[in-house]
């Protein structure tokens, strides 16, 4: 697939599945894309933004405000000129926080500040996913046209078995896709 010419914005939020975003990154750059990543504080903590940085080949945005010399608003510009926002893993905390429109960090903000698709891939334990919360919250978000990558099943990293692993890089690559009309 020829992602050439497409800005990506990956949104990383802070579960164990944090380390198939890093190779979900780099099988879109391998692909031609410019991928920017935006990682919550709790995703920084199961892997770095150095990580992203160097397979990205773009600086990774943590923090709402940044000190840094040449100043911009890194949520509003990527927001500008993003055609797909992907958020994998999609926590069951980031995927509460969009669906009541809570915007207090950078993802969220980003979210928020969009008009290009956003493609949900969810990931965490399957009493999680299971929860009626959750599912409300899920369901609210494509009632207001978020598209989403269903999780997958099996062992999952807490021990459980059921639904709630990350969908794997190339199948949100190819879901992707879809939503941009490659």
């Amino acid at each position: 697939m020829d992602w050439s010419g497409k800005t990506v914005v990956l949104g990383v939020s802070g579960g164990i599945a944090a380390y198939k975003a890093a190779a979900l990154t780099s099988s879109l750059r391998q692909q031609g894309a410019d991928v920017h990543v935006v990682m919550t504080r709790n995703a920084a903590e199961f892997v770095t933004p150095l990580t992203f940085q160097t397979l990205s080949q773009n600086r990774v945005v943590l923090e709402m405000f940044d000190d840094k010399a040449e100043w911009d608003i890194d949520h509003i510009v990527l927001a500008d000129r993003v055609d797909v926002v992907i958020i994998a893993p999609a926590t069951a905390n980031i995927i509460g926080k969009i669906a009541a429109g809570i915007a207090d960090d950078s993802l969220s903000t980003l979210v928020m500040s969009t008009r290009a698709p956003i493609l949900i891939a969810p990931s965490m334990n399957v009493h999680m996913y299971e929860n009626p919360i959750v599912q409300s919250n899920i369901a609210k978000l494509r009632e207001h046209g978020y598209h989403l990558v269903e999780p997958a099943e099996g062992m999952l990293a807490c021990g459980y078995e059921g639904k709630g692993r990350l969908a794997e890089p190339e199948d949100i690559i190819a879901r992707a896709a879809e939503i941009v009309g490659m």
